[in-house]
């Protein structure tokens, strides 16, 4: 943690009405937050245009608030940052862009997700993720201007072999390599728009997060953030992953699957008190 205290965060993305998952997750990040004196922010991801939704937003506040979820930052709360929707932080994102093509972290990518799906040589990891061949790696590009280098995608150059390892907070020892369980990734996308790693990684430091709680869909996710905290010289915060809350036939709860939603369980009469906490 550093000398600052412990600042936690919750980061909703408005795409849909928070379930039950969300809130176990949401839940702990405040009891840890709590057991070490310290704040949370409240943070909404909301850069996905197509699919968040203004109604959403004011749901997500309102369910939290239902769940006894409270935040010393961001949204109805007020702070020290301009904004706490990623939607209105996008010249912050492009700094962070800047500093990782200066350093010749990334590179521009005119690959399309067909291209690499369907490379005879393009490997799998054991979860069965993609990998990037890397067919753009040792590209010329030239851009005219910044403008129209933000219009192409650029990928994080990967260490190919490297372990990547942390200790999670919940799991303990966890350990990726680079290259064979994920590869050179996407930071920033031709629409305009960061990647999902690279805006939280930005936002996190920005608003000096000293520990990530989510759930462990995201373990491998921390294995690339940690690259990109290396990359732009920032100490990492400690990571502590949850258990996904799963339905009775065993799937995990999503917002695709249809999982009750917080509001229809207050709808159903259910007390908040027994929203579960693992």
């Amino acid at each position: 943690m550093n000398e600052g205290g412990y600042r936690g965060r919750l980061a909703p993305t408005p795409t849909g009405y928070l379930h039950r998952g969300h809130a176990n997750t949401f839940l702990k990040a405040q009891e840890r937050a709590q057991s070490h004196r310290g704040q949370l922010i409240l943070r909404v991801e909301d850069l996905d245009q197509d699919r968040c939704k203004p109604e959403f937003v004011d749901a997500l506040l309102e369910d939290l608030k239902w769940a006894g979820l409270a935040w010393d930052e961001g949204p109805d709360v007020g702070g020290p940052y301009p904004s706490y929707n990623q939607s209105e932080r996008l010249e912050h994102y492009q700094e962070a862009w800047r500093r990782l093509r200066n350093s010749l972290a990334v590179f521009p990518c005119s690959c399309s997700r067909k291209d690499v799906r369907m490379a005879v040589q393009a490997p799998h990891s054991e979860e069965g993720e993609l990998i990037y061949p890397g067919f753009c790696r040792d590209k010329p590009f030239k851009f005219p201007s910044e403008e129209q280098a933000l219009s192409v995608n650029w990928r994080f150059r990967v260490p190919v072999g490297e372990a990547i390892a942390f200790e999670d907070g919940n799991y303990g020892h966890k350990e990726f390599v680079a290259g064979r369980d994920f590869g050179d990734f996407l930071v920033w996308r031709k629409d305009g728009i960061p990647s999902y790693e690279l805006a939280v990684v930005a936002d996190d430091i920005a608003m000096g997060v000293t520990e990530v709680v989510r759930g462990e869909d995201l373990l491998m996710s921390t294995a690339r953030q940690l690259l990109l905290y290396e990359a732009l010289g920032v100490k990492a915060p400690a990571f502590y992953h949850c258990p996904l809350v799963r339905d009775e036939t065993g799937r995990r709860l999503a917002k695709r699957n249809k999982a009750a939603s917080l509001r229809e369980l207050r709808e159903s009469g259910l007390d908040p008190l027994q929203l579960q906490v693992v």
